[in-house]
């Protein structure tokens, strides 16, 4: 089997499964791996981003970081989505509830993807384009959460490019529209796989509450965030 490398991964060009989870923490990935994946093997560690694949429940499943922001994860599930033959990426990750409904720990599924990019603008379209998930990534996952009787929201999410924002009022805005929380990465994914053909859905755990100030360890937000990590793992083999 030939070997493809593209500027940030290096493997066999049968490396990853059809699907790949992707969270931000290289550390998650490899905790993905040594607990929940058979016979995982590192395929890429490019930049230390660390890509995993091995099987679970019999089924091929690769999980690869995406580092943070949009412009890191566009390139990786780009290259995955173009070169790799990845068909369905699912970003796990944390995120900062601005909804009081919404707690710390509560699953958030994100039905679609707000941003305050300019990540759209590649694609020179007349309008605004709204990143939405996958459908059959989304409703199989909705089924997953229920299976496990999850604490969990379906919604708007919002993807921002600022973590240290200067507005200190920017999260009311979309807190009135009824975004569900604030994460980094959704909208590019999103965006790449609605222009390559493929499926992506973003689960996310919530670290933090902007509402409550309440929030969660860099320990518990690498190791602890499991359900997020089942759902995800068990939508993989739901799907065809």
């Amino acid at each position: 089997m030939s070997v493809i490398t593209t500027p940030h991964i290096n493997a066999e060009a049968d490396a990853f499964g059809k699907t790949v989870l992707m969270p931000g923490d290289p550390l998650r990935s490899k905790f993905i791996a040594e607990n929940y994946l058979e016979n995982a093997q590192l395929v890429n560690n490019i930049r230390g981003i660390q890509g995993y694949t091995g099987t679970y429940k019999g089924k091929k499943i690769s999980v690869m970081a995406s580092g943070m922001g949009m412009p890191t994860i566009g390139i990786y599930s780009y290259e995955l989505f173009n070169f790799f033959r990845v068909e369905n990426i699912m970003r796990i990750g944390s995120t900062g509830a601005i909804q009081e409904k919404v707690k710390v720990r509560d699953i958030v599924i994100g039905m679609g993807a707000c941003t305050d990019s300019n990540y759209a603008s590649q694609y020179k379209l007349s309008g605004t384009f709204a990143p939405i998930a996958s459908y059959p990534l989304m409703r199989a996952a909705i089924e997953q959460a229920e299976k496990v009787n999850a604490a969990f929201h379906v919604g708007n999410i919002l993807s921002s490019d600022t973590f240290y924002s200067d507005n200190k009022d920017a999260n009311e805005g979309w807190k009135k529209m009824g975004v569900l929380c604030i994460e980094m990465e959704a909208a590019a994914l999103y965006m790449n796989a609605a222009r390559c053909g493929k499926n992506a859905l973003a689960i996310l755990t919530v670290s933090d509450s902007l509402v409550t100030g309440e929030e969660t360890t860099a320990e518990e937000r690498q190791n602890s965030f499991t359900q997020m990590m089942e759902i995800a793992l068990n939508t993989a083999v739901s799907i065809d």
